[in-house]
């Protein structure tokens, strides 16, 4: 019934008559052909032939039918079936599992990788922006220098540098499970209304990556006497691990509300004490004092200095990099474009917040042009950054070094054929 239908769909049959008058129809038709005109193929003599039994003749509807219309059916039906688009399309089985198989191998590799820190109660990078080192007791972050992070000698500005250290050091508390509701600040901190202030940070550049590298920026903390953390930085080339910044700086808590300096409780201290490293500081400390500085012994000042809302923490005073941006806003543009910072010592006094004015002053002690010195020698200067009404803010210490020829064009210079 199968053959007959599906034939049926290609060749109209007409609905089944008598005896009489098939056998009236049939004998109207030449011998040699069936009882639908087909002519069928003559057996192949090395084909394997089977010997009909001389039964009677199936019914098909109640209607007899010839072992002929039968046989043609059968070769019709065992016919391969027309091309069409779906039996053109690819085995998509096979595909899947290959898929599968991929996915499989990728979930195995990556439980495998021992990412993971061994401390059981710090959370494992779960912002993807960083790893620990050695047992957790090392953050480690990448950062690529972007096209507006550069400057003029197409390199990455100090204050770039600065908001990496910065960010690192965050992500580091962040990433170990420490993270407050303020600004590096832990629980218990956060409990007592207590925030993290700098007091002394001392930065040295062996050189300054340019627009495109990606630098790899480590830090750690250590105890600094019995009320002060001390915070290391260490910033390499990615590609190369060539050493370009040294950075150590000297941390104490400061009551939020009451602005005043306080001891670190115990509780404070239970929490941040597992993660202290015995080593020496990364940079050998400057124990030189910084000068005072005033009008009259300074060779350039800066008047006029305001704070954006931009420029605010979430502690609502100045970010500690801002403050960097106005020292060297008095630095005579003679020394900034002859040479680049090398080392830079920085004492911060007090905060200041957003209805702040300042006023930034700078000494060059000696090198230099600016000095009376040759512009291939080293220069340092002496910087204070105070409010218009007295009060001191930071007191720095900036070395500079001769800029290479390379380094000493400007980005907007163009070779000669292509301008």
């Amino acid at each position: 019934m199968v053959a007959t239908a599906a034939a049926s769909a290609f060749f109209p049959v007409g609905a089944p008559a008598t005896s009489s008058a098939t056998s009236a129809k049939a004998s109207m038709m030449p011998d040699n052909l069936d009882a639908r005109g087909i002519k069928p193929k003559p057996a192949s003599s090395s084909g394997l032939q089977v010997k009909a039994n001389a039964h009677a003749s199936p019914k098909i509807n109640g209607s007899k039918v010839s072992t002929d219309t039968l046989k043609g059916e059968d070769t019709l039906t065992s016919s391969p079936a027309p091309r069409t688009f779906i039996n053109q399309l690819p085995d998509w089985s096979m595909f899947l599992a290959a898929i599968t198989t991929i996915f499989l191998a990728a979930e195995k590799q990556w439980t495998n990788l021992d990412w993971k820190p061994r401390r059981p109660d710090m959370l494992a990078d779960p912002f993807g922006i960083g790893r620990f080192m050695q047992d957790g007791l090392i953050f480690r972050q990448h950062f690529a220098i972007r096209s507006y992070e550069i400057g003029a000698d197409r390199t990455a500005s100090i204050e770039t540098l600065m908001n990496h250290l910065q960010e690192t050091a965050l992500n580091h508390v962040r990433s170990a499970g420490l993270l407050g509701d303020g600004f590096g600040a832990t629980p218990e901190m956060s409990r007592r209304d207590l925030i993290w202030v700098v007091t002394r940070m001392q930065v040295l550049v062996d050189r300054y990556p340019a627009w495109g590298d990606i630098v790899e920026v480590e830090t750690w903390v250590g105890a600094s006497g019995k009320n002060g953390m001390r915070r290391e930085w260490l910033v390499r080339d990615s590609q190369t691990g060539e050493i370009l910044t040294r950075a150590t700086s000297v941390w104490v808590m400061m009551n939020k509300r009451t602005r005043r300096l306080s001891k670190i409780p115990e509780e404070v201290r239970g929490e941040i004490g597992p993660y202290f490293m015995e080593d020496v500081a990364i940079v050998e400390e400057d124990s030189r004092k910084v000068q005072k500085l005033n009008e009259n012994t300074a060779d350039s000042v800066r008047r006029g200095l305001t704070p954006r809302w931009s420029d605010l923490d979430v502690n609502q005073h100045v970010n500690n990099v801002k403050y960097i941006g106005w020292i060297l806003e008095s630095a005579p543009g003679s020394i900034l474009e002859s040479h680049e910072l090398s080392c830079m010592t920085l004492e911060y006094r007090r905060e200041c917040g957003k209805d702040s004015v300042l006023q930034s002053m700078t000494a060059v002690s000696g090198g230099g042009s600016a000095a009376g010195g040759s512009p291939e020698s080293s220069v340092e200067c002496d910087h204070l950054l105070q409010l218009e009404s007295g009060p001191e803010v930071v007191r720095g210490r900036t070395e500079w070094r001769p800029k290479s020829a390379k380094d000493s064009r400007s980005i907007l210079e163009m070779p000669a054929e292509s301008s």
